[in-house]
């Protein structure tokens, strides 16, 4: 008897979930069936209702629904609640769990896969849509040093900050909002962009010398040399990382989640990038 799981999405046929998870079920001995779901544009809860009918287990959720997930979530995780946003769904009799992988999915690439501590490092995160928001709880947990979210947008950033505030997150961590050009003359450790710009190829307005010696920059789109890895490179970043690691660990994440079980990760990332 095999349990049934998908990743949910518009468009959706690009995703590399089905793979991940068909590495995943075949390390540890699990018996599930994981495909692709793609859900009309206003179809995401009349989609998951049929799932759910059909005697599936859960979901992974992909763009553009993650919020349409949180939403109709019965139970949230308290890291889907940071969030604002869900991308791994729980099916019981309890109802619909909405979590969140994405952060710890970021976090265990860059310091595990990459050997990068968060802790004591100033950590420069630009954007601050749904990705910036899925991520900013688990780096703030790693307690940097400083954490500094700029965005075009200077008004979402400050909410951004005003919700961290709120829940108190802010012990140890100095972390603040600003416009590009206030970044001049400034230096990171790690400069993580989740920003979709990578999609467009259009450039982000970063200022020159922005990164420390040694430092790392991060971009959470994975598959191809974005602008932003190319302007790092150019700019003597020490590694340039994409997200495809932070791909497999929050699916490694959302596996430990319905199984119980926690997969390997470093094969699979091998296999994907070969």
């Amino acid at each position: 008897m095999r349990d049934h799981y998908a990743v949910i999405g518009n468009p959706v046929q690009h995703s590399k979930s089905p793979q991940i998870h068909a590495m995943f079920a075949a390390q540890t001995g699990q018996h599930i069936d994981y495909g692709r779901v793609l859900a009309a544009i206003d179809g995401f809860s009349s989609t998951i209702h049929s799932l759910r009918e059909q005697g599936y287990r859960g979901a992974n959720v992909t763009v553009p629904f993650k919020l349409e997930a949180f939403a109709l979530s019965d139970q949230l995780s308290e890291r889907a609640h940071d969030a604002g946003a869900v991308n791994t769904l729980i099916f019981n009799e309890h109802g619909i769990t909405g979590d969140n992988t994405d952060g710890a999915g970021l976090v265990r690439d860059i310091q595990h896969n990459l050997q990068r501590p968060l802790q004591g490092q100033r950590i420069l995160l630009i954007g601050a849509g749904g990705a910036a928001e899925g991520v900013l709880h688990p780096l703030l947990e790693q307690q940097p040093q400083l954490l500094v979210i700029a965005n075009r947008t200077l008004d979402k950033a400050l909410r951004m900050i005003r919700r961290v505030e709120e829940r108190g997150d802010l012990r140890y961590v100095s972390v603040n909002a600003q416009a590009f050009e206030a970044l001049a003359g400034q230096t990171f450790d790690i400069v993580i962009n989740a920003t979709s710009t990578g999609l467009s190829d259009s450039q982000l307005p970063l200022p020159e010398q922005l990164f420390a010696a040694g430092a790392l920059a991060y971009d959470m789109m994975y598959g191809r040399e974005t602008p932003f890895m190319a302007y790092a490179r150019q700019q003597g970043a020490a590694m340039i990382a994409d997200g495809l690691g932070m791909l497999v660990e929050q699916a490694a994440e959302a596996f430990f989640v319905w199984r119980g079980i926690r997969p390997h990760t470093a094969a699979v990332i091998a296999a994907l990038r070969g």
